[in-house]
């Protein structure tokens, strides 16, 4: 697979002049390969955020590189490369512009100068991908949650993005909004081969990711895959993160003596688990 994103050792602060700040990131490294979900996360002020505005170029570093297919991120280049990343942020009432679906989706191809003809091609099979095609002349504020953020992401898809950055996305939705938001992401990747940045406190939405980067304190404390970043354990509670149910579930089980084979990240593993050991008996 191709390198699609990268960072090089970026540090960024919001008070530059100051050298005693605190770095909101610092030093931090990694790479994306094309149509990997890569999940990071972190308690509120690690840095999760400020990484997500460093990818798209509503910031830029103070040291590293941020690279786009190998392209360095630069204020001359910015809007060709920020064409080919579509961001989808916490609140969706933030995002809505349009006094209906159809023009809240059409916005940035307005904006980018799409031709009329091809920007309903692109607002139609935008909403077919996330299922929202039925509510293209209904008003925003009359959808659900999970509604709008999946008419957010439409808009973000309308633009043939490469690169797709959910910050916080489902923070603020129910947890049947938040089911149908994943779902759809998930489906997407799997369908058009979209690349997922998934910036998320909830460890929950991590397991779907191929790969967790876990920053604490602006630094990349941890890299691996959602097996080896919840074998941590307990240092992920010390800072802040709630371990997903079924690990817990796990834990608590362990203790009550109960025999189970290693830590479970999914409740069908550890029902499978339990079932097995019992039938065994």
């Amino acid at each position: 697979m191709s390198e699609i994103l990268s960072f090089n050792h970026i540090t960024f602060s919001y008070t530059p002049e100051n050298a005693e700040a605190r770095k909101a990131v610092q030093d931090v490294s990694f790479s994306v390969n094309q149509g990997e979900w890569i999940a990071i996360v972190g308690h509120n002020g690690s840095g999760k955020s400020t990484m997500a505005k460093l990818m798209c170029g509503l910031l830029f570093p103070e040291q590293g590189e941020v690279r786009i297919k190998r392209d360095v991120l630069t204020e001359e280049n910015l809007w060709e490369i920020r064409s080919q990343i579509g961001m989808v942020f916490q609140n969706p009432d933030n995002q809505f512009v349009g006094a209906t679906v159809q023009d809240d989706v059409a916005f940035s191809l307005e904006n980018n100068g799409v031709p009329y003809e091809e920007m309903v091609i692109r607002v139609k099979e935008a909403l077919e991908q996330v299922k929202m095609e039925g509510f293209i002349n209904h008003e925003p504020h009359h959808l659900s949650g999970g509604q709008k953020q999946r008419v957010a992401i439409a808009g973000a898809l309308a633009m043939y993005p490469q690169i797709l950055i959910l910050d916080e996305a489902t923070s603020m939705l129910d947890p049947q909004g938040r089911e149908e938001v994943l779902k759809t992401v998930q489906a997407l990747r799997e369908k058009i081969g979209l690349t997922v940045l998934s910036i998320t406190h909830d460890l929950e939405e991590a397991l779907l990711a191929d790969r967790v980067i876990f920053m604490n304190d602006g630094k990349k404390y941890a890299e691996g895959t959602p097996a080896e970043i919840f074998a941590l354990g307990d240092q992920l509670v010390d800072f802040g993160l709630d371990l997903p149910f079924a690990t817990k579930m796990t834990k608590l089980l362990q203790a009550q003596g109960v025999q189970l084979v290693g830590q479970h990240m999914t409740e069908e593993e550890l029902v499978n688990d339990l079932w097995t050991s019992n039938f065994n008996k």
